[in-house]
């Protein structure tokens, strides 16, 4: 919800075509023995070690925590990275007697821990009241380097009817108080309670983006312009786009394979825009229902095929995603671990699916705890 994690926003590096990237991840702390979200982020940040501490982040409840991964052209510096970070956090969240979870929201009933003692997050809770999501809200921002901002909203125009399909890989909180609530990501619709969360809208201009942040600011759904929760943005501190429509992964795999399409998708958008392609505009009630399909069957279900808004196996349309940004994931050099990655996901599905898989052979919510512990770990 911050995003203020230290050097996560890339910038492209002058005299290459190719594109920084950076990622966020959001994680819960819970009881290890019950499951249930615990307010220890003061404890586990006491442990961090002391290198890492720039890296690590408190977010907007105090049973959450976050990491940034410095900025990088290469998908094994952003593996190197988050691999190191989420281990450590792991080890920080062991030492301090809870456990960290990679994954959307709480799924053990509980009290909702109270939210961090900033000044910013009391005025939010002054303005918005019960709207604080559950036992913490953790989802996984994608920074890639853009050339300007007038660019940079053309950028989101030409996104904009992708984010769906990326927004059903990610799908990793099928469970909430206890039970299975039908829906493969229960935290994108616990989100969508604040005022200002919504497809980002297509956009005339960087004006246009600026004039519609200083309406919504003064119409009071917004604080400030950090409360700009559309699901891609441009970065408000650095020359980026910021895709933030999902869960948090489950599995660094999973991380460095949604970082690795975010990419290409952006890559292959300016390429698009230097080409004069134009965006397609799709219609924002239209894009609204992709969303919520995908929140709901997630991966294994179908998804909007927003060319004729006709129902699709959502694989398809991932698959089709994939042909899209074929030559933007080879410039980059990420092609073959893209297509190693797509494979295990195919095998093994989103994280919805597994958390699933664990429940119906136990029927035990702490089985799946443990599982998701398992896999944040790596």
């Amino acid at each position: 919800m911050t995003s203020q994690t230290a050097e996560v926003t890339p910038t492209t590096p002058e005299g290459t075509d190719l594109l920084t990237v950076g990622v966020e991840e959001e994680f819960l702390l819970v009881d290890p023995h019950t499951g249930a979200a615990v307010p220890a982020v003061d404890l586990v940040m006491e442990q961090v070690p002391p290198e890492l501490r720039g890296q690590v982040e408190r977010e907007f409840q105090t049973s959450q925590i976050e990491i940034g991964s410095p900025p990088g052209l290469e998908l094994r510096s952003i593996r190197h990275s988050l691999g190191v970070l989420r281990a450590a956090l792991a080890d920080a969240a062991e030492r301090a007697g809870v456990r960290l979870l990679a994954i959307g929201t709480g799924p053990v009933d509980g009290p909702v821990p109270p939210v961090v003692d900033k000044p910013r997050f009391d005025r939010m809770i002054e303005r918005f009241r019960l709207l604080v999501p559950g036992p913490g809200n953790n989802g996984m921002h994608v920074h890639v380097g853009i050339p300007d901002p007038e660019t940079g909203v053309q950028v989101l125009n030409h996104v904009r009817s992708w984010l769906p399909v990326l927004q059903a890989v990610t799908t990793n909180s099928p469970f909430a108080r206890s039970e299975d609530t039908g829906y493969a990501s229960w935290r994108s619709i616990e989100w969508e309670h604040w005022p200002s969360v919504a497809p980002t809208p297509f956009l005339e201009s960087h004006e246009h983006y600026e004039r519609l942040i200083r309406q919504l600011i003064a119409s009071g759904v917004m604080l400030d312009e950090g409360m700009l929760y559309w699901y891609a943005r441009l970065s408000a501190k650095y020359p980026t786009v910021e895709l933030r429509i999902g869960d948090v992964c489950p599995s660094v795999d999973d991380a460095v394979l949604v970082a690795a399409l975010v990419r290409a998708l952006v890559a292959t958008a300016l390429t698009d825009i230097a080409e004069g392609r134009p965006a397609v505009n799709t219609d924002h009630h239209l894009l609204v229902a992709a969303h919520w399909r995908a929140a709901h069957d997630g991966l294994e279900g179908d998804g909007v095929d927003l060319a004729n808004g006709e129902l699709r196996p959502a694989w398809e349309l991932l698959d089709r995603l994939v042909d899209r940004v074929r030559p933007a994931l080879e410039e980059h050099g990420d092609l073959a671990e893209v297509t190693d990655l797509l494979g295990g996901l195919r095998r093994h599905g989103s994280g919805a699916a597994r958390q699933r898989a664990v429940f119906a052979r136990s029927g035990r919510l702490e089985d799946v705890v443990a599982d998701v512990a398992r896999q944040t770990r790596g």
